[in-house]
């Protein structure tokens, strides 16, 4: 893991770019705008296959916000709000803060990892696992990124995935990404 000082360090060196705040040996990440809610889909079943269909679970993204009020079982994108490029030798791992894991608040429910390459605004997807109704502000703190550098060079062109350095859209895109449902068991 990589120290308050390296990653400074690697900032001066243009192999890392984070205009955000550093606290101890990590980039502090807060919540964003715009924050994407979920709304129930027409249809009971959502075709990982079929991006319309993925679409579909999406409301309209709330641009302008100073609270929100996550309410116990829902669900929500945020980004998060200053942007961030890594260059080809380093990763990242996000981590919730335990303060508000103790509260029921999941920030990030899928893969911590963030690869060589990335560059944008990272999204986090906020669960309320807790009892009461958890209000958010714009600006808090929700997550730690660690950095962490390669051993040897990395395995591909890291810049060519087609949703590096675009403006966030925070929705999920499998379908178009993966082919999925045409291959026989």
């Amino acid at each position: 893991m990589l120290s308050a000082e390296s990653i400074t360090g690697l900032m001066g060196q243009g192999a890392l770019h984070w205009p955000g705040q550093l606290r101890s040996d990590g980039l502090l990440l807060t919540l964003g705008a715009p924050l994407q809610p979920f709304v129930a889909p027409a249809a009971l079943v959502v075709d990982l296959a079929d991006q319309s269909s993925i679409d579909a679970v999406y409301g309209q993204p709330v641009d302008e916000w100073k609270t929100h009020d996550l309410m116990p079982g829902e669900m929500l994108l945020g980004p998060v709000q200053a942007p961030l490029r890594l260059g080809g030798g380093v990763m990242g791992v996000i981590g919730g803060l335990s303060h508000l894991a103790r509260l029921g608040l999941a920030v990030h429910v899928t893969s911590p990892f963030v690869l060589p390459g990335w560059s944008g605004h990272l999204t986090l997807e906020l669960v309320n696992a807790g009892p009461a109704v958890l209000r958010l502000y714009h600006g808090m703190p929700l997550a730690r990124l660690l950095l962490f550098t390669l051993e040897g060079p990395p395995a591909q062109d890291v810049t060519s995935h087609p949703f590096y350095g675009h403006k966030a859209d925070l929705k999920s895109r499998y379908a178009d990404e993966f082919r999925v449902g045409s291959n026989p068991r």
